[in-house]
């Protein structure tokens, strides 16, 4: 699996570009659509998905223009996150306007219903030789998660915390849906992960599940 990260927006989200077999996905595309199309085209990729990590409009923003341009590009975002995506407090123009209308994939088979399967499904899908963890931590968003890719070819694997986890600190927690206590349970799942775990956060530098360990006090 190839990555290409860079920042978009007046936030300067981490904006990721995952590759294998001229397929991508893209994670979190907050803004700068034009940018991010721009990337896969310089790449000759196939834009297959987009992933959320939480729907705050930081994250968000560059999803209507690019299923415009893509119009059956699916995006994969846990239930509880999606139902914030056209709330009034979620936007903050003129950068980020209100956003009403995003087409979400929700594949309805008997065996296959959440967002995990799904998702692990779809890569399967996709012909990747990379694998998919969606692990569950709220806390920053009520239905905030992490992907834990996994490369199979003895690299460290990648971990896209969002908002949950960052460079030496975590995500607020003030904002409506956040809670503190919650967020804690969820850095708990993430402190088992290996120590080699690359971990690309949504705004600031990349960083590893050791380093975390080591020096940031809410992991502590």
């Amino acid at each position: 699996m190839n990555r290409t990260t860079f920042e978009v927006g007046t936030f300067e989200v981490n904006c990721s570009i995952l590759s294998e077999n001229g397929k991508a996905i893209v994670v979190d595309p907050g803004a700068d659509a034009t940018l991010i199309r721009a990337e896969l085209k310089k790449q000759g990729l196939d834009l297959a998905a987009v992933l959320l990590t939480h729907a705050h409009f930081d994250h968000i923003c560059a999803i209507p223009e690019l299923q415009r341009v893509y119009p059956d590009l699916p995006v994969f975002i846990s239930d509880a996150d999606a139902k914030i995506i056209s709330h009034p407090f979620n936007q903050f123009p003129p950068d980020y306007p209100p956003i009403s209308d995003i087409n979400f994939y929700r594949r309805v088979r008997p065996f296959c219903r959440s967002l995990a399967e799904d998702l692990q499904t779809f890569v399967a899908e996709l012909g990747w030789t990379a694998t998919v963890e969606v692990i569950d931590t709220p806390g920053h968003t009520p239905g905030g998660v992490c992907y834990l890719f996994k490369t199979g070819d003895g690299k460290p694997d990648t971990l896209f915390s969002g908002d949950t986890l960052f460079c030496c600190s975590v995500g607020r927690t003030d904002f409506p849906g956040g809670d503190m206590a919650t967020l804690q349970e969820s850095l708990e799942k993430l402190k088992v992960l290996p120590k080699d775990t690359v971990v690309v956060p949504g705004h600031g530098i990349e960083t590893t599940i050791a380093r975390e360990l080591a020096s940031n006090p809410f992991l502590q």
